[in-house]
């Protein structure tokens, strides 16, 4: 059976308070939108519209990868207004799903088992039991327990406030179904909107059974309507991210100061993250690895036995068996370490290759470079590699030795097993296997001595 879902995601969200449509806030760095969109996706023989609305010209630059059908709703008139907008692109054959763009942790499982429910004379219905259900529509059944239609909020009485399942909103059913009811909404309510909810009473008028299901916890089905729905969910999902990847063998040290906010395509073994990490974007993490507290991973490789030590920036870098970076690095976008390479504290490295086992330890800037293996690089050094308009490189062969305080002027190269004094600035290549030092002539004054203020 081919299946449609409408994502319904036209809504301002007046309460978020913000200039940013509803849809396009994020969770774990991801729009609300495109969580949905992304489980929607893994579903069977699935053609999926959106249907959107406010903040309409940014959603659509945001989202302009997604491969999808876009329907705008001018006026937010209602749930059913919205889905009449795909009317025509709704297929008679189809079972349909509709969803909701700010529901972002719903999972493909439940949506699975809401799709069974639906047949030539069935529509599955997805609900929920709250202890407040205040805000929500309230399921009523008839003695025999039977689904017989939902009823808003502001239009039910004190007894159908009382009922505790709730419409989650969520529903399956066939197409043709769905395009002959459409047809039929009336908007004689107190808000003066065309209810989606209506179809179920329509259904039960045509004995078309309602099937209801539920999902495994409330949360997978909670919308976002304001920053502290928005925080909470954001912290159900990291949590349960923490769950996952310490049943892969992670140790987090406090689960609930850690957030993954993309994917881990490798995971190693015996891997130990600290508190307050943040992995973001597509990463590899080798096994033995060790990240400490404080640190920030994005689209990176980190290979076998890597220690990050607290409190590094790290971006599109890869880095090799047995290094060891930080306290306090940054590594920046294209850096590679190969094996066994130190990148101390306060170092930071943008778009440069540091070879085996070279160290660059303490308060340097390496960029644009290439660096050999087993070079030692002192404090303070930096390549100068900008000169205001173009990017020049540098090139350090193996075992050179740089002094601290060294300024290397780009482009230029060090010759392997080089040293260059401590202090130098260096505008010229440098012979391999020699000194190489630029230093003003040292020079003392005898006699002379320091000024002394005069008292007033």
């Amino acid at each position: 059976m081919n299946l449609t879902t409408i994502i319904l995601a036209a809504g301002k969200g007046t309460r978020m308070r913000s200039e940013l449509p509803k849809i396009l806030h994020k969770i774990a760095g991801k729009p609300l939108l495109r969580h949905v969109y992304d489980m929607s996706r893994g579903l069977e023989n699935n053609h999926i519209l959106i249907v959107y609305g406010h903040g309409a010209e940014r959603v659509l630059d945001t989202l302009k990868d997604i491969e999808t059908g876009w329907f705008e709703q001018k006026q937010q008139l209602g749930t059913g207004h919205a889905v009449q907008q795909v009317g025509d692109q709704i297929r008679e054959q189809d079972n349909v799903l509709i969803l909701y763009g700010d529901v972002p942790l719903l999972k493909k499982s439940t949506v699975e088992g809401l799709l069974a429910n639906v047949g030539e004379k069935s529509l599955g219905l997805l609900t929920v039991m709250l202890d407040n259900p205040k805000g929500y529509g309230r399921i009523v059944r008839n003695g025999q327990g039977a689904v017989t239609r939902i009823v808003e909020e502001k239009d039910a009485n004190e007894s159908e406030r009382q009922i505790r399942e709730v419409n989650t909103g969520i529903m399956a059913v066939r197409g043709g179904q769905l395009k002959k009811w459409l047809g039929q909404l009336k908007n004689h309510n107190a808000q003066g909107e065309y209810y989606l909810t209506d179809i179920i009473e329509m259904a039960v008028a045509e004995q078309v059974a309602v099937v209801t299901s539920r999902p495994e916890t409330e949360d997978e089905v909670l919308g976002v309507n304001d920053r502290n729905q928005l925080s909470h969910l954001e912290r159900v999902y990291q949590n349960e991210q923490a769950r996952v990847l310490m049943a892969q063998g992670v140790t987090l040290y406090d689960p609930a100061r850690f957030d993954l906010r993309g994917t881990l395509e490798a995971l190693g073994q015996d891997i130990e993250i600290d508190v307050n990490v943040i992995l973001e974007g597509r990463l590899n993490i080798g096994s033995n690895v060790k990240i400490g507290a404080n640190c920030q991973i994005k689209d990176s490789i980190i290979e076998d036995n890597v220690e990050i030590l607290p409190n590094c920036v790290i971006e599109n870098a890869v880095i090799g068996q047995g290094s060891r970076v930080g306290p306090f690095a940054r590594l920046r976008p294209e850096t590679v370490l190969a094996e066994e390479a130190h990148i101390g504290n306060f170092v930071e490295i943008k778009k440069s290759t540091v070879g085996q086992g070279s160290k660059i330890n303490h308060l340097s800037y390496i960029g644009d470079s290439t660096v050999g293996s087993q070079v030692n690089i002192g404090a303070g050094t930096i390549t100068c590699n900008y000169d205001g308009v173009n990017k020049f490189r540098t090139v350090i062969g193996d075992g050179a030795f740089i002094g601290s305080d060294t300024q290397l002027i780009a482009p230029v190269t060090i010759g392997n097993y080089a040293t260059i004094g401590a202090g130098s600035t260096i505008t010229k290549d440098s012979p391999e296997n020699q000194l190489t030092l630029s230093r003003a002539k040292q020079v003392s004054i005898p006699g002379w001595q320091r000024p002394v203020k005069k008292e007033k």
